[in-house]
């Protein structure tokens, strides 16, 4: 109980709330006081009304207490240890909401008679009825005797359930936040883990009870590492018990069980609930096993029946607008028989509660709907009938969804919409067409020609038959429907932008740091030095180049010089100085009518003078363009808040390096990470810190080491910081779990040896340790301070999928890059790739072929100004994983055989984005079709087409590749053509001896010799052909 701490500025804000309504409304039934009894713990599923009345004040559920409300004060009856919990809020009470805050506390062994009686003289100077909540029977013996004296008092009672209903009814920005993160979870457990077991069970024909899947989903919902969701399993709860029904016995309300009976293919109804801090949220799916066109038409029906009901949920709008909106889209769809079966009401409010009996979607109920509120959309029907085979078979149908209703009579918002309704992902066809046609003719015992090999292997194996070539061509074509649905989407957002940037494109201000143009070197004659000899001069303090122009020293300031060179030339040296001049250049943009200076040449016989000069402008050139640089950076950041020790406990993380480093003399040394009130710090024995606070990360990740040398937590701000000269916005730490680098002796090992298996086990430990250790503290601060403290914020460590990574080269070097819940990420190379996918439009895929065994991913972001990231070198056998995490996040891609000029792709949107929408936006990406047109047209053309390959090493490796072909493979190769270079065209009807000649001469033409003769004349023979030059490739014809 000591570790529980309430949040105050909530209970203040909705005790005035309650107050305010108590005050204001008539549903209050004209109650002078109200009493509010909640009785023991328990472990069984309720939803009792005093229970959220607790929650929605406190945040947590405190048994074995009676709250009494007075218009003028709070009373609480319950034990000592928890009236200390709620002492502290005695002050913000009086303060904020004007209400007294008592308690009576009731010592261990007190059955509370003395302080009932204290409150049922409160109660009759309220003189006036005395509101309860007589459909909650709160069990305890605290409860009963507080039940028996107010039985006994006489004093009259008025029922306020419906006004404490109403007063729940709306939810705050907190409550929504917990809603979401239930629905999220409810369905994510349908898609991640109801979905794949219901698959396994249909296709292995298992034998499985309702109740068995019923247990086996709820043991889900409580474990939600399992399907890789990443909320804290003791906030999670289940609403109800998961309901799976089939066989003909159907019940949509939501007080059904999962009955006894083996899971049955025919018509499943799977429905489940999730709470989440006792916020609850509902998602409800139908999956059909060989359904008929009646079962698909009816289907499709209830959808469009149930996104009219989510859509006539807008704020002002009756609640039975739900209802009318139902049954006209149904019968809009020429289901109107399906009305008659559907339920009394398609569904009802949530909440603390899980069924809010005052906000049903019913027939006759006008009760306004109000931004905040949050249904349960279920439309179902119940009680069809259809004919399979000549038999009937009873069915049901049911969708439901969690909604959120949005402010300004928007579209509500979909709260479960990850798991997928949609006809294509529900249906399962387990009769396969092609095992009812007809079968194949016997073929004759002719033997096949050459020619007609490799078609007949293509026959015995076609892959339309393979079930995995179903499955991928079935994800493919989901893929493709995603992306066509995503570009008209991504098309409005980058217009948005454009006409947002154009828009402040003229009131952008500088960039912070000096202007070239405000430079000054001296400001007057008088401060320049008397020099006596004409020769180029360095002023170190004024940081000025004085060079003689006709006989008058004349000075530039070094930002101005470009670069100095050296020439000497026997006992010559010549002197040239390049300027910076140009549009890029500040003062050329500021002064376009100004004339500058490009260059000057300076000849003289004094070779070392020139020689110190040069360097001397080199060196000066490069530290105060480096100093220019710093303080341009520094102009630029942000003002960050000061961190803030703690005063009690701190986590700690040691013995880890960081990255950027610390620039300095001396040996590095590692330091320690800490959790402080509002921000980490990260500190060294040599007494360098570095800060940085909880509202300036916008994304943390945490990666354990798995196959890299290094655990690490690494953190990407929002604004830049300066960690010592230089501007970042990624901040790692990380330990090292082995030794990067190993002494190896000249003796071999034996794999059996057993001091390198005891060396293995202790690297082994070490790694485990070191993981352990980051996985505590990145827990803590998650827990302990980001979720209690920082909720706004919605920070948590972001862990990368290692089951999604690819391998590619983001800068330098390869590395293995994953993708997070919102990012894309590769953290143990330096330097640091984080790509934040809501600040993405679109990706483009580039050098896509079969032929080739790379491809590259180009990331074109939102705001257009910004380069394109580029990861390169991706392995072809990473494009599907790659296609379908990006269709998983929602990202357009496009897919291309070449690269593209992205600077020049960009600058033309940016500048004309009339002609980019006129153009029809990103598709001009979209070159799919004309790649098959192409592709067409050669293969009715000329059958000898000859393609070019895109690079010239991959022609000859596909060449050296196919001298281990046969010969019976000839004419496929002649239709792969297009993967050889430099081919030439062969005349039909050559013989063998035809060919030797030819080749003979060709070889004579080249000069190849007598050896080289012989070797590739061996090849040839080993392959069975004829010959052909180097340069070319022959098949029989």
């Amino acid at each position: 109980m000591s570790s529980i701490t309430i949040d105050k500025a909530n209970f203040t804000k909705r005790l005035k709330l309650l107050y305010n309504s108590w005050k204001t409304s008539i549903v209050w039934n004209g109650a002078e006081a109200i009493v509010v009894p909640v009785g023991a713990s328990s472990e069984e599923l309720r939803y009792h009304k005093s229970i959220a009345l607790q929650v929605w004040l406190y945040g947590y559920e405190i048994p074995d207490t009676i709250m009494l409300f007075t218009k003028e004060a709070l009373y609480v009856l319950t034990s000592t240890k928890k009236a200390a919990l709620l002492h502290e809020l005695v002050g913000p009470a009086q303060k904020e909401a004007d209400i007294k805050l008592e308690f009576f506390e009731r010592a261990k062994g007190d059955d509370g008679s003395a302080h009932i009686q204290k409150m049922i003289e409160i109660l009759k100077a309220a003189n006036g009825s005395i509101g309860t909540l007589p459909k909650d029977k709160p069990a305890g013996n605290l409860t009963d005797k507080w039940s028996t004296a107010l039985s006994e008092s006489e004093l009259p009672t008025t029922d306020v359930a419906t006004a404490l209903a109403d007063l729940l009814s709306v939810k705050d920005e907190n409550e929504i936040k917990n809603v979401k993160k239930a629905a999220f979870m409810t369905a994510s457990v349908m898609k991640s883990a109801t979905v794949p077991r219901l698959e396994g069970i249909i296709d292995a024909e298992k034998k499985v009870k309702h109740s068995k899947l019923s247990e086996e989903i709820e043991q889900v919902l409580g474990e939600p590492a399992g399907i890789q969701v990443k909320l804290n399993p003791q906030n999670l709860d289940i609403a109800y018990a998961p309901i799976v029904q089939s066989g003909g016995q159907y019940d949509l309300k939501v007080s059904a069980a999962s009955d006894e009976r083996r899971l049955e293919y025919d018509v499943i109804l799977c429905s489940l609930g999730a709470r989440y801090s006792m916020y609850c949220a509902n998602i409800g799916r139908t999956f059909l096993v060989d359904p008929v066109k009646q079962q698909e038409e009816e289907y499709k029906a209830l959808l469009q029946a149930q996104d009219a009901a989510i859509n006539a949920l807008r704020e002002g709008e009756p609640m039975s607008a739900a209802v009318t909106a139902t049954v006209k889209a149904l019968q809009d769809a020429g289901q109107g028989h399906l009305v008659e079966h559907l339920p009394k009401n398609i569904g009802f409010g949530m909440g603390l509660e899980f069924r809010e009996s005052i906000n049903l979607l019913k027939a006759g109920n006008e009760r306004k709907v109000a931004t905040g509120m949050v249904f349960n959309v279920a439309v179902g029907a119940s009680g069809l009938e259809v004919q399979v085979n000549g038999k009937t078979r009873a069915y049901a149908l049911m969708v439901a969804d969690t909604v959120l209703v949005k402010e300004s009579g928007n579209a509500p918002e979909v709260l479960t919409s990850i798991a997928s309704k949609a006809w294509s992902d529900v249906a399962y066809f387990l009769k396969d067409e092609e095992e009812e046609a007809e079968p194949e003719k016997p073929v004759k015992t002719e033997r096949p020609s050459s020619r007609d090999f490799g078609n007949a292997q293509k026959k015995t194996n076609l892959r339309s038959e393979d079930d995995t070539f179903k499955v991928q061509e079935e994800q493919r074509r989901k893929q493709k429907e995603n992306q066509e649905d995503l570009l008209k989407r991504v098309n409005e957002e980058t217009l948005r932008q454009l006409r947002h940037s154009q828009d402040e494109g003229n009131q952008a201000g500088s960039s912070g740091g000096r202007q070239v143009s405000e430079v000054v070197a001296y400001r007057s004659i008088s401060d320049m030095p008397s020099i006596r000899d004409l020769a180029i001069q360095v002023d170190q303090k004024k940081e000025a180049v004085l060079v003689p122009i006709y006989g008058v020293m004349v000075p530039f300031h070094i930002l101005t010089v470009k670069n100095a060179t050296n020439n000497q030339d026997g006992d010559h040296a010549f002197i040239r100085l390049n300027f910076n001049f140009g549009p890029s250049f500040e003062p050329g943009s500021r002064f376009p009518q100004a004339v500058f200076l490009k260059e000057l040449s300076f000849r003289t016989s004094d070779t070392r003078h020139a020689a110190r000069v040069v360097q001397e402008i080199k060196v000066l050139r490069s530290s105060v363009g480096q100093r220019e640089k710093e303080q341009a950076e520094r102009a630029t950041l942000v003002q960050q808040e000061r961190l803030i020790k703690s005063k009690g406990r701190m986590y700690t993380l040691p013995d880890v390096w960081i990255r950027p480093t610390f620039s300095g003399k001396g040996r590095k040394v590692t330091g320690q990470l800490e959790a402080h009130s509002n921000g980490f710090r990260y500190s060294t024995p040599k007494g360098e810190t570095l800060d940085i606070m909880y509202r300036n990360i916008k994304h943390a990740f945490y990666q354990p080491a798995e196959n890299e040398m290094i655990c690490l937590v690494h953190f990407h701000l929002i604004n830049p910081i300066m960690v010592h000269k230089k501007k970042t916005q990624d901040v790692q730490c990380f330990a090292e779990v082995m030794d990067s680098v190993q002494t190896l002796d000249a003796g071999r090992r034996s794999m059996y040896d057993p001091d390198e298996i005891e060396e293995e086990q202790r690297e082994r430990d070490q790694r485990n340790k070191i993981n352990k250790v980051f996985q505590q503290f990145v827990k803590r601060v998650q827990q302990d301070v980001w979720e209690r403290d920082f909720g706004d914020l919605n920070l948590e460590f972001e862990i990368p999928f290692r089951e999604l990574g690819f391998h590619g080269v983001p800068h330098k070097s390869t590395a293995f890059v994953m993708p997070t819940v919102n990012c894309l990420v590769e953290l143990v190379e330096s330097p640091a790739t984080v790509v934040a996918m809501p600040s993405v439009a679109i990706v483009n895929l580039e050098r896509v072929g079969f032929n080739l065994r790379n491809f590259d991913m180009v990331i074109v972001f939102k705001d257009l100004t910004k380069d394109v990231f580029r990861i390169d070198a991706i392995p072809s056998q990473s494009l599907d994983t790659v296609r379908e995490w990006l269709s998983s996040m929602d990202i357009k891609f496009y897919e291309n055989k070449v690269n593209l000029n992205w600077k020049q792709v960009l600058k033309s949107i940016v500048d004309d984005p009339e002609q980019f929408e006129a153009d029809g936006g990103w598709n001009f990406l979209d070159m799919e079709g004309d790649s098959d047109e192409e592709e067409d047209e050669s293969e009715e053309g000329d059958p000898e087409f000859q393609g070019e390959s895109d690079e010239e090493g991959a022609s000859s490796e596909e060449y050296s590749d196919s001298e281990n072909e046969s010969v019976v493979d000839s004419d496929e190769a002649e239709e792969e053509g297009s993967d050889d270079e430099d081919e030439d065209e062969e005349e039909e009807g050559k013989d063998w001896d035809e060919l030797e000649e030819e080749a003979k001469r060709d070889d004579r033409e080249r000069h190849v010799s007598d050896e080289e003769e012989e070797d590739r004349r061996s090849k040839q023979k080993r392959k069975g052909g004829g010959g052909g030059g180097r340069d070319q490739k022959r098949s029989r014809r």
